[in-house]
């Protein structure tokens, strides 16, 4: 029985179309498959489930290119979150994901709305969620649109703070930049990780002819509707008008359902469950029937709804959130409710599991849409476009470093580092993680501030550390290599805190992927990550793609966010940033250079974005990772600290910084014959400060060696409340620990005097 059209729905137009984000091309393939005109419903069926943030049409045929495969990985790509083997029985699950665009027009509810998604991915698969990250990016905070950016950035953190804690999910690690090309299109990306038995592993799936179809959680209301649509196209001076399309969270009825969907999993009455996350109802059914095989019936008027006169179109697509989709086997439903009874929350039967393949919607009886099933999900149309790199940047690529010319400042080296330690992107991030509550549950062993968080595995001697890394301008001037990079740098966060990289998440942030400069952008960044996978053996389970993030100023950076994990094999490994002792030997893995291109240097000192990213070598890469690790298990490591932004000057004052309430001072001698800008504050790639016991330091150089690791002994770990000095041929770093710490803790603090309680006062007008 075909759809019929229901009364008072809009006719479909070409102009419809349109707003729904189908082009003309799509519309006709939609024609093809119905053999008929879609009605309104339909209509709004196809533009969310074809839509980028669903379909992955630009995305999808690059995504293939992945490797995905280890034989750790017990469930990768296409499930709510990817799961790998950690030993001892046990599985971890984990996954990152964007709210980009809602966080632009609704801060607080866009990141909140972003970390409970991202959990209930997680708790769908059988996992107890341990930990969240997040990875976030806003203007300049200085800036001509300083408070703007402060707005969202104190809304944001506040949002993902006030969900994490409510649930009672410790927020454990982090990354925070600042650029003028985020402006109008900040980047929030929260990723989460949980715990489970191997055996307790569940699919989001719909099998079994006759089995019931359940909507369990919250009544289904109007936020939300087409927020995958809004996620898949530019923000525009009319995105404040979409603010309705942002969802809103409620992170107690959240902390239900976990408990909720965990004791469901775990009783043996259902035989899938899957988040109503992006498309709400539409996504998550489709997709269970697309993995079991099978078709879906569903009476629209069953779904339980807290606003009267809702439309199957609008229940469809709402993304009101803390709901779930379950199939229960046949007869269990009354189990079903119990248990959802016991925690107070509603479950309702409002569809069956059919063997016809179709995706069927009827409202009182009368069929509203449908659809075969499988070019839903897996016919959704995709495009491999040519990629063109823009010329502008290929000539930024060209500058050379030797044509700088110093600003009379930096004649004092020491200035330079004050100023960087100074700058929002470097600085402490203090005065957001303290807004998380980064140890409830008791298991974690290194919290923020280090390079990777460490969650212990209760009831093991065994850890997890996780990340997440990238560097936005490198992707930007060579994406490429900037993939590589971020990769790496993922993985030697992992290996500087003890930990084996074993998989990855990433999370794709681009611009509008129809300009040929933004393809060769995502193109070429994937092909680097591939490459890096490859050679650290780390596969990508999944992840997201987030395209569109532009306005009319502009596409942001690049930004191919990595979420990595690690397994420590032994508590005694852990491994943190901070310098330990005093009399402790400074060594220096890996080789200085004299990069400068896409350093946080010439940016903030000079204002330049130029040059190309700093080179980088998998092999090598690789090589210092298992250098560490073995130096590391031996007992000979007492800290680690990878240089990145900033370079080795700023890691060394930070790893002195972190030391404790008065720091440890440190007396460095660097003898390379560099230009002291590149040598203290250049970002080359392949480097790793580590402290260690002057008896152990020729092992640790040994150690190196086999491996081929350069490495030199450059110094020593002076007193409590000491001096940073740094010696090189071009000038010297003298300052007080404590002056430098001032200097690292007070920066963004500064900077946001005030806005928190802001941003307090208009959510409380809000309620009001």
């Amino acid at each position: 029985m075909p759809a019929e059209a229901r009364p008072g729905d809009p006719t479909v137009t070409p102009a419809l179309v349109a707003d729904h984000g189908l082009s003309p091309d799509e519309y006709d393939q939609i024609l093809g498959i119905l053999g008929r005109v879609p009605t309104y419903t339909e209509l709004g069926v196809f533009s969310a489930m074809w839509s980028e943030h669903c379909g992955y049409k630009n995305s999808r045929p690059l995504l293939r290119k992945l490797p995905t495969k280890a034989p750790w990985v017990l469930q990768g790509p296409g499930e709510n979150a990817g799961v790998i083997d950690v030993g001892g029985g046990l599985a971890v699950a984990f996954k990152i994901e964007s709210h980009n665009h809602p966080s632009a027009v609704e801060p607080y509810q866009g990141a909140a709305t972003g970390v409970g998604g991202i959990l209930r991915d997680v708790f769908t698969m059988g996992a107890r969620p341990i930990a969240c990250l997040n990875s976030l990016r806003f203007g300049e905070i200085d800036g001509a649109e300083g408070d703007r950016v402060r707005y969202l950035f104190a809304g944001v953190v506040k949002g993902i703070g006030d969900y994490g804690n409510c649930v009672g999910i410790p927020t454990v690690a982090g990354e925070v930049y600042f650029d003028g090309a985020y402006e109008g299109n900040p980047l929030v990306n929260a990723m989460a990780i949980g715990l489970m038995k191997r055996e307790e592993l569940i699919k989001g799936v719909a099998e079994g002819v006759g089995n019931p179809i359940m909507a369990v959680g919250s009544k289904t209301g109007r936020d939300g509707i087409h927020g995958a649509t809004f996620a898949s196209a530019e923000l525009s001076a009319e995105s404040e008008a979409k603010r309705p399309m942002v969802q809103v969270g409620d992170p107690f009825t959240e902390k239900l359902l976990l408990e909720a969907s965990l004791e469901l999993i775990r009783s043996g009455h259902i035989v899938g469950i899957q988040d109503m996350g992006a498309a709400g109802l539409v996504s998550s059914s489709t997709e269970m029937a697309a993995r079991g095989g099978t078709g879906v019936d569903i009476e629209i008027t069953r779904v339980p709804v807290r606003e009267m006169g809702m439309t199957p179109y609008e229940i469809l697509l709402s993304e009101t959130q803390e709901r779930m989709l379950v199939v229960a086997k046949n007869g269990h439903e009354d189990n079903v409710i119990g248990i959802l009874a016991r925690w107070d929350l509603d479950a309702e039967t409002i569809g069956v599991v059919t063997d016809t393949g179709r995706y069927v919607v009827r409202e009182n009886g009368i069929v509203v849409v449908d659809i075969p099933g499988e070019p839903l999900v897996d016919a959704c149309p995709t495009y491999t476009r040519q990629g063109v790199e823009a010329p502008e940047i290929a000539e930024l690529r060209r500058w050379d470093a030797s044509t700088l010319e110093p600003r009379a400042e930096e004649r004092d080296p020491t200035w330079t580092l004050r100023t960087l330690l100074d700058a929002p992107t470097i600085a402490s991030k203090r005065w957001v993680y303290e807004q998380y509550d980064s140890t409830v549950r008791t298991s974690t062993v290194v919290g923020p501030g280090s390079d990777a968080a460490v969650i212990r595995l209760r009831g093991t001697n065994q850890a997890i550390a996780a990340t997440v890394d990238c560097n936005g301008r490198y992707v930007y001037l060579n994406p490429y290599r900037g993939g590589q990079i971020a990769v790496a740098e993922a993985a030697r966060n992992l290996a500087c805190s003890g930990a084996l990289p074993r998989a990855v998440t990433d999370n794709l942030n681009f611009g509008n992927p129809l300009k040929p400069e933004v393809y060769h952008q995502l193109s070429e960044s994937l092909r680097g990550i591939g490459e890096a996978c490859e050679a650290f053996r780390t596969p990508v389970t999944g992840g997201n793609v987030s395209l569109y993030n532009e306005n009319p100023r502009g596409a942001i950076y690049p930004t191919p966010t990595i979420g990595m994990v690690g397994v420590v094999e032994d508590l005694a490994h852990v491994t943190t940033a901070a310098f330990k002792a005093p009399g402790d030997d400074l060594v220096l893995l890996g080789a200085n250079t004299g990069e400068l291109g896409g350093s946080e240097y010439l940016k903030i000192v000079h204002g330049l974005v130029a040059g190309d990213a700093p080179a980088v070598s998998l092999d090598g890469e690789l090589a210092l990772q298992t250098a560490l690790l073995e130096a590391i298990r031996a007992g000979h490591v007492r800290s680690a600290h990878d240089c990145a932004e900033g370079g080795l000057a700023v890691a060394l004052a930070e790893s002195a910084i972190g030391a404790g309430p008065d720091g440890l001072g440190i007396d460095v001698d660097l003898a390379d014959r560099l230009p002291a800008n590149a040598l203290l504050f250049g970002e080359a790639q392949g480097r790793v400060v580590v402290s260690c016991d002057p008896a152990k330091t020729a092992e640790v150089l040994r150690i190196a060696g086999a491996h081929g690791v350069p490495s030199a002994c450059i110094g020593r770990v002076g007193e409590r409340s000491g001096r940073v000095r740094i010696a090189t041929r071009g000038g010297m770093v003298d300052a007080p620990v404590g002056e430098l710490a001032a200097i690292y803790f007070d920066a963004i603090p500064r900077r946001m005097e005030g806005t928190a309680a802001d941003v307090e006062t208009s959510l409380e007008s809000e309620v009001q």
